[in-house]
């Protein structure tokens, strides 16, 4: 079995990940020399960076420990959402059944309103 850290996807993450670390160390090395010659924001800063690199470390791992979904997952869902939208219609088609008069027509007057173009106003 192919290990998931040896594929093609994975080596670019890697390299990216290198390069992420790398670049977070850097900018908190820089703001750590700025904080120490005065610059009292970037004590800030220096703590930030390394936080930003935690948070790459936990996107690769995330982005390398991601399950696939399976053909028979997918047909599953497909299947469920066939069912929901079946079932939404049907209750749309029963509550059109049964809708107010008045509330019929008052939806058939926003619908006339959203139709009709609109008005051009003075100086637009």
């Amino acid at each position: 079995m192919k290990s998931k850290y040896v594929t093609k996807q994975a080596f670019i993450l890697h390299i990216c990940l290198v390069a992420w670390l790398s670049m977070c160390a850097s900018a908190a090395y820089w703001q750590v020399g700025r904080a120490l010659n005065g610059n009292s924001l970037s004590f800030l800063y220096s703590i930030e960076w390394p936080c930003f690199a935690v948070l790459g470390v936990f996107g690769w791992w995330a982005l390398l420990n991601q399950e696939k979904v399976s053909e028979h997952q997918e047909k599953a869902r497909r299947e469920f959402e066939e069912k929901q939208r079946a079932l939404a219609q049907a209750a749309r088609a029963a509550e059109s059944q049964s809708e107010d008069p008045q509330m019929a027509a008052y939806n058939d007057h926003l619908e006339n309103i959203a139709t009709k173009p609109k008005k051009k106003l003075f100086g637009h």
